[in-house]
């Protein structure tokens, strides 16, 4: 057994040494390259995603802060079947089937329904006029009464995941969402207040990331991490020249001949 190397990944059976490599992909620096509930952000806008406005679809998305807990499940209706004269089963599928939850702080401020329906707002839509209303005022910035029509209008959400060194990880886009259960419980005791809705959409569409705030520097890639100043830096290479130490001219990154 040789001694354990910080590039040792087994990528195929005959590279598996289970002691001394990770299976896949580096996991040296996992903690700065992982998905991490800090660096994901949620938004609202419009109910669908078009691919020819990626870039500036964020100026019509409005962050859902105070956001506590998120889950998106999409469900794919299959049934097993079978044919006379075969032993072999095969698999019949519908349509997707996708649900969301959101669980929200109640705070001052837009509530949890105000935030989702952003879009209408943006529209210019006076919630007050409906027949059934979502508010007593239009500038109102607590939104409530499911019954009112404000409610059959579809919006859009967005999901946006980086690393802690900014790298892009991925995003997706809940399309034609539509509320169908809200609720809020007070307790006696309790530290806080939550909003919670129920959704239900269309479909989950992939989505540019591009757009939407700071690179990375240091282009990570995990097919090549030794490529990356991080991983240089973590491992005693080739320093970090754009990233000022901690007390400028007295903290070092030794090489890898120190």
């Amino acid at each position: 057994m040789g001694e354990p190397t910080p590039s040792a990944v087994t990528d195929a059976s005959t590279t598996w040494e289970f002691q001394n490599s990770y299976v896949e992909r580096l996991m040296d620096h996992a903690a700065l390259t992982a998905a991490h509930p800090d660096d994901t952000l949620i938004l609202a806008g419009p109910p669908r995603y078009l691919k020819s406005e990626s870039q500036t679809i964020y100026e019509k998305l409005l962050p859902v802060g105070m956001v506590q807990q998120m889950q998106v499940t999409c469900q794919k209706p299959t049934v097993p079947a079978m044919a006379i004269g075969s032993g072999r089963g095969f698999y019949l599928s519908g349509k997707a089937q996708g649900t969301a939850s959101v669980a929200r702080l109640f705070m001052n401020g837009r509530n949890l329904l105000r935030v989702l329906m952003t879009n209408a707002v943006a529209s210019g839509i006076d919630v007050t006029l409906f027949d059934d209303k979502a508010a007593n005022k239009s500038d109102s910035k607590f939104f409530t009464n499911l019954d009112s029509e404000l409610f059959l209008m579809p919006f859009g959400m967005a999901v946006l995941f980086r690393d802690k060194i900014h790298n892009d990880l991925g995003a997706f886009y809940l399309e034609l969402c539509m509320i169908n259960t809200w609720s809020l419980a007070v307790g006696a005791g309790q530290n806080m207040i939550m909003e919670n809705v129920n959704i239900l959409f269309d479909r989950v569409q992939p989505m540019d990331i591009g757009g939407a705030g700071q690179k990375s520097t240091d282009n990570y890639d995990p097919k090549d991490p030794q490529n990356s100043e991080l991983f240089k830096a973590i491992f005693q290479g080739t320093p970090i020249t754009d990233i000022p130490s901690a007390i400028d001219g007295e903290d070092t990154v030794p090489t890898s001949n120190s």
